[in-house]
Order: structure tokens, then sequence, then C-alpha cells
């Protein structure tokens, strides 16, 4: 067994095996483990950047066609990312830095094209060109594509750094969180969103659970875990978020009819004609509709399928 990087610890055991349910990139069985100090859960073996990089397809992100469907997954994209608009305005208007917004991992830049549009200075970073063209192109914000390590940006430079869903797939978050560090002027904001290990979904469903995403997901944090890891790395924790409008209600639906899952019928090249695509996208939304009143519950209780932090740095 590896060390786990939060806590050192070399214990660990094995909870499953677990399969690439929604993107199938692979047919290869992955041990889920559980930290024996900390609890952290994280895939064993680790895969190698290289091999890392295989599991992820390259349109592992979303850009609008002209398509009816296309229009519609637009418009149901823009109505559930408006309350991480919400959170990230609060957070700026309560944060006495200035300067822009950074989204690391942006990918089609629906949320910085949204940011931009309430009059917010925003970048992007991903490590795909297609998805930096994407937001650059599309949705005329500024992207560059690069390892948050290692892009030449100008250190406190920025009055927030998002990280939707980011966290999870890099080998070493202790060095992204410190990236971000760096990168933030004093005062400034880390946002950060990860699935939720400890949620009534995972309880419920285990290694059919879709905020699991194996072998993309390298670690699966709780909230605890993901409180230790950004103050491990001088920030203060100051707001946490256990519900989202896309996350949460999809998680349940995604984990239930992986098969239905738009992102998923893509990457796959999935061939269907417009119209069963159409029926298809219908039925997988009807089917978030109906995880609503469970994904509200759950996160009522502080046991959501996801959770955001907005953090403070000195």
């Amino acid at each position: 067994m590896s060390a786990c990087f939060l806590c050192g610890s070399e214990k660990a055991a094995t909870l499953f095996d677990a399969r690439d349910r929604l993107h199938r990139t692979t047919a290869r069985s992955f041990q889920v483990v559980g930290c024996g100090q900390c609890g952290l859960l994280r895939l064993e073996p680790q895969p190698e950047p290289a091999e890392s990089r295989g599991y992820h397809p390259q349109n592992y992100w979303y850009a609008p066609d002209r398509t009816a469907a296309g229009g519609l997954e637009e418009g149901y994209r823009r109505l559930v990312v408006r309350d991480h608009a919400r959170f990230l305005e609060r957070a700026l208007a309560k944060g006495a830095a200035r300067g822009p917004l950074l989204d690391v991992g942006c990918g089609g830049g629906l949320l910085l094209g949204m940011m931009r549009e309430r009059g917010f200075r925003v970048m992007g970073l991903d490590n795909s060109p297609d998805a930096a063209a994407i937001t650059w192109n599309r949705r005329h914000v500024p992207a560059v594509c690069g390892v948050l390590e290692h892009v030449p940006l100008r250190p406190g430079s920025f009055a927030a750094i998002t990280m939707f869903h980011v966290l999870e797939h890099v080998h070493d978050p202790r060095a992204y969180v410190a990236a971000a560090y760096h990168l933030l002027a004093p005062g400034g904001r880390l946002i950060a969103q990860t699935p939720n290990a400890a949620c009534w979904q995972f309880r419920a469903l285990g290694s059919r659970w879709s905020g699991l995403d194996v072998p993309r997901h390298l670690y699966d944090f709780r909230a605890s875990d993901l409180e230790r890891l950004l103050e491990a790395g001088g920030f203060t924790v100051v707001r946490r978020k256990y519900f989202s409008w896309r996350d949460n209600p999809a998680s349940l639906a995604s984990s239930i009819a992986p098969g239905l899952d738009p992102m998923g019928r893509r990457t796959r090249g999935v061939r269907e004609s417009a119209a069963a695509r159409m029926a298809k996208d219908l039925a997988y939304l009807a089917l978030v509709a109906a995880s609503v009143p469970f994904a509200l519950l759950e996160a009522a209780a502080g046991a959501g399928a996801t959770v955001m932090m907005e953090a403070r740095r000195p």
C-alpha cells in the first residue's frame, strides 16, 4: 500500500473493487481503499499520470452544439449552474482582494461566461487545449492550457481561484492548494468543490455511487478531509455548502442509470438519432428531477453528495 498523502499512514483496508461505469474507458477493475488512520478513500494502486490521462476522454467537458437537444442541455446547464455563480458572487463581495477570478479546470467555460456576463473579470485554465479554445472562442473568456503548479501567472494577482471537481483528479492535491495560495492576493478566496464521500448516496449505493467516478477520481474526500487539506495549505475555511443543483441530483440519477447520462453517452460515442437522443435526455432529466427530494434531504443533514468550501487566504 502507498502512504496516505493526507496523514502519511501506510495502513489501509480495501473496501471494494470498482469499474468505470460511466465512460467505460477500460474494463479493468480498481481497488478503493480507506486509510487506516484518517479514513481518506483512494484508488490503490494509484495509476501513473500517463495512464490516468488515458482514462479522461478527450471531450471530458461540456460544449454546446446547435441541435435541439444541445439547446435543451445548454438551457438546463445555465439554470443549474446559477447557484455556483451566486456562491462565487458572495465570496468575491466579502473578500478584500482585488483581481480577476481564475477557474482551474474550466472545461468549456460555461461558468466563466456567466460570471463575465455579471461584470467580473475572469480567466480559465485547463489541461485540455480544446477546452481552453472553447472557453476563449465560444464564451469570449481568456483561457490558457496548462497545469496549475507550472502555469506562468503572476503571484498574488487573483482575487479568487475556483476548483470545481478538480482536487479528486490530481495526484498531489497539496501542490494544487499550494499553487492557489501562491497565486491569490492576501484576503483572496479559494473555492473548492468535490464529491462528498460521507454522503447518504455513497452509504446506500457503495461502489455504484457515481461520485467515485473510478478510475478518474484518485481520491474520494469527505468534507472533513477537504477542510483538513485546505487548512494544511494555510487557508481558513469560512463557508461550506452541501448542495449543488448541477451536481447532487445528477449524482444520484447517474448512479441509478449511468447509461442515460448525457456526457457518458457522448464520451462513449453512442450512436443515436436526434429523436433517440432527445428521448434519452428527457428520461435522464426526469430521473434527475425525481432525485431532487432525496438530494435536498441529505444536504440538509450535512451529508450532501458534494461539498463546496470557501477558504480565505491570510
